[in-house]
């Protein structure tokens, strides 16, 4: 996947809304690959929505969504199966980890299905990311900060063409944000993947090639 490409998209909750103003809705807005890109929102513009879309999970819009040339509308759930295991991967604001589980059980269960990353090269990540000791710790027991961290870890344990990030240091201090910052960039980077960052405030210090208001 080259490019995402919003055509006009207007969710059906802001239909009826004429002071709409934004860089995204009603507007045709492309995301390429290799780039990296802010998403700037107040809350209640459709931050969350938006990464819904690109994931799959909602369609309750008008206008078009395409990946490259193919309108997303037209994908079947084994399609966006397949966009989720090998061309977007997103790390989410409400995290989705198992509580129940460690924090290496949460990362693994995804590698396993991808085999993208060793062992050692998950511990590294922990350890860069000031989380070693929480290894073997389930998650429900870990601060929400130390979550988002193993949230990233599995967000990069495959492949991908894009990487949307949705609110990644909102419970971090600068230190670890520049930490989390550097370790997307790097994967990012290995796989000449593009980055969607999404933000209602705090938002890591990166060379942005373009900030986008929601």
């Amino acid at each position: 996947m080259e490019k995402i490409l919003f055509d006009n998209v207007v969710p059906q909750v802001f239909a009826q809304r004429e002071d709409l103003v934004s860089d995204v809705w009603r507007k045709q807005l492309t995301f390429e690959k290799g780039r990296l890109y802010l998403l700037e929102a107040e809350s209640g513009k459709g931050k969350s929505t938006f990464c819904s879309y690109v994931v799959g999970y909602r369609n309750d819009y008008s206008g078009r969504l395409f990946f490259d040339a193919t309108d997303t509308k037209s994908l079947k759930v084994k399609d966006w199966t397949l966009v989720r295991q090998q061309h977007v991967s997103c790390l989410f604001q409400e995290l989705r980890l198992f509580p129940e589980l460690t924090a290496y059980e949460n990362v693994e269960i995804k590698n396993q299905l991808t085999g993208w990353k060793t062992r050692q090269q998950i511990a590294d990540w922990f350890e860069q990311l000031g989380i070693a000791e929480k290894w073997d710790v389930k998650v429900g027991r870990m601060s929400f900060g130390q979550q988002q961290r193993v949230a990233l870890v599995r967000a990069l344990v495959q492949p991908f063409d894009f990487l949307l990030a949705d609110e990644p240091i909102s419970h971090l201090d600068d230190n670890n944000a520049d930490i989390v910052g550097r370790l997307m960039m790097e994967e990012s980077r290995a796989q000449g993947a593009g980055i969607i960052i999404t933000s209602i405030g705090k938002h890591m210090k990166l060379p942005y090639d373009k900030v986008v208001k929601l």
